[in-house]
């Protein structure tokens, strides 16, 4: 049973579907629902199960609903998430030729001269999470019935006009299903939260940066070392938090660098480097996950961060705030089970990598990811066992690195393995074409706009050397897009797999001992955390290792190219690597 769930004047409303998109003639007439009463007609029908199946909820986002049924203690196990789907279906290759995707307004990237990496979508209005809690709400956030049906059917539409020669249709779906999926992962999970010990974090910021400051002091530690870059550098006014100001006192002092970045830093041998080091790797912690992060973002011994699906271009997912997509290791120790539980860490070995191999269909190097060290195997055939020079040349490929040693290491790479160095060779000639690539799945790279084209009418040599350069960089995106997009095609079905394994799972009361409900918890493109009881955590390894190995089927059909999943049972994050 399909059901579009929409705003009305009374809160919501709710209309029954067929497969195809119209009204049921059984049920034809929408029903409107109070907001007060929606979490509990939305329970009942994800219990009763009309037909047999559970029902797909058909909304506008994800986010618009599902945080505040998640609230009131419903789950629901499936969804068509309409705005994510219309962003993959107005861009693919595989939809191009619809009606739908000639006629659509969306704007990919504001400006694709170089195409940025993240697409954030606005923030929901911060009163969202209250729908459900005032009886005297007014309307339910996201578009009318008229205005969902409309575009659901014109997705329909668009699916049902899209080639089946290459499988192209069932993978384009399969896409759809796995990013709508997605979704509601994303949502579960903020709901839930990291597991997260303040007093653990406590402890880790005062043993580097000494006792909590007052407001807008710097931290003990912090502030000595102010002190003694200003001592070394003879600066008594120096701010080392002003990059100009520590520029000037830098070149004052004969160390003649063009950043502060740590690389450039290490090349001078003055005695102000390793404190100046140890600042800016202080100063990020304090900025970045110190005492203020911790006040914001950690409540109720959780770290609940806003997800965003589909946040880059390439289907890569990232986070509006609280730094979910980036924990850095000084950290990691805060991230702790729960009494009588596990954390699972589990990581995608080389996925990139052994995704090239599965898209060229290059049988040599699929052999060579049948090692579990796939940049080993490679090293074995060609590079003299020399693990470090056939990672270099593997990534450059992958890259676009065609300059210094990854450059000079391509042939070498080439001869060993045509098919691979060719797959990404052609995806960046489409780039500096001016075309677009797409992933295993249907995902599309953004065009290029006017202005990208206008810079390829040049006149002169200085803009005809402009013109190469910005082509270039455009052919070293494509060239990565197909290959990490099809990763995060993987990675979502993945995720999607790994989903509805746990909540089989949880409704499965004799599995394992022990109380509590196995969850996923933290999702990283190619490494996922699951919290578990500890008498469940045999259970959860084999749902996370056969959801790989589904995702690799789903995507990639039975192909030679293994998809191994790395296993950490930890008590905390920074035990996992």
């Amino acid at each position: 049973m399909y059901l579009l769930l929409a705003a009305h004047s009374r809160g919501a409303v709710l209309q029954q579907l067929t497969q195809a998109g119209h009204p049921e003639p059984a049920n034809p007439e929408p029903r409107p629902v109070a907001l007060t009463d929606l979490a509990a007609v939305v329970r009942d029908l994800e219990a009763r199960r009309p037909g047999g199946q559970p029902p797909r909820w058909i909304w506008h986002r994800t986010q618009d609903w599902y945080p505040a049924l998640l609230k009131s203690g419903v789950e629901v196990e499936r969804c068509y998430d309409v705005s994510l789907c219309g962003n993959i279906l107005a861009f693919s290759q595989f939809s191009a030729q619809t009606e739908y995707a000639r006629n659509t307004d969306r704007v990919p990237v504001e400006d694709p001269m170089l195409p940025p990496k993240a697409l954030l979508p606005p923030r929901p209005p911060a009163d969202q999470g209250a729908l459900f809690e005032d009886p005297n709400a007014g309307a339910a956030p996201g578009v009318s019935l008229e205005e969902l049906r409309a575009e659901y059917s014109a997705q329909q539409a668009a699916m049902a006009a899209v080639d089946t020669a290459e499988n192209r249709r069932n993978r384009l779906q399969l896409l759809l299903a796995a990013e709508s999926a997605g979704a509601m992962v994303a949502a579960e999970m903020q709901h839930t939260g990291v597991p997260w010990r303040e007093d653990l974090h406590e402890h880790i910021l005062s043993g580097h940066l000494g006792p909590r400051p007052a407001a807008g002091q710097r931290p003990p530690r912090l502030e000595a070392l102010a002190a003694e870059l200003r001592g070394l550098l003879n600066a008594p006014g120096l701010n080392p938090d002003s990059p100009q100001d520590l520029m000037r006192a830098l070149h004052r002092n004969g160390i003649e660098v063009k950043s502060t970045r740590k690389w450039e830093l290490r090349e001078s041998s003055h005695p102000v480097i390793e404190p100046l080091l140890e600042y800016k790797s202080l100063s990020r912690l304090h900025t970045a996950n110190g005492w203020s992060w911790l006040d914001a973002w950690v409540d109720g011994g959780r770290f609940r961060p806003e997800y965003v699906v589909g946040g880059v271009v390439s289907g890569r997912w990232a986070s509006r705030g609280g730094g979910a997509l980036q924990i850095p290791r000084q950290v990691r120790g805060a991230v702790h089970a729960d009494p009588g539980h596990k954390l699972i860490v589990a990581d995608a070995s080389q996925l990139e990598p052994r995704v090239l191999a599965a898209l060229a269909q290059d049988s040599s190097m699929a052999e060579a990811a049948r090692d579990q060290d796939l940049y080993a195997g490679i090293a074995a055939k060609g590079f003299g066992g020399d693990r470090a020079k056939a990672k270099m040349a593997l990534l450059g490929a992958m890259y676009g690195a065609t300059s210094g040693e990854a450059g000079r290491l391509m042939p070498q790479l080439a001869r060993i393995y045509p098919r691979a160095v060719d797959f990404v060779e052609r995806a960046a000639r489409a780039g500096e074409a001016g075309g677009t690539v797409t992933t295993r799945l249907g995902r599309s790279s953004p065009p290029p706009s006017e202005r990208w084209y206008q810079s390829q009418r040049s006149s002169t040599a200085e803009e005809q050397r402009r013109a190469e350069s910005i082509a270039r960089s455009r052919g070293r995106f494509t060239r990565n897009f197909v290959i990490q997009g099809s990763a995060a095609d993987w990675a979502a079905c993945w995720l999607a797999e790994l989903r509805r394994r746990l909540r089989t799972l949880r409704a499965d009361g004799a599995v394992g001992s022990g109380a509590g409900r196995p969850e996923l918890v933290f999702f990283l493109h190619d490494e996922v955390m699951v919290h578990a009881p500890a008498g469940r955590v045999e259970a959860c390894i084999a749902a996370i290792e056969e959801a790989a190995s589904a995702a690799r089927e789903l995507l990639f059909g039975p192909i030679p190219v293994e998809f191994p999943v790395s296993l950490a049972v930890v008590d905390s994050y920074d035990r996992a690597k």
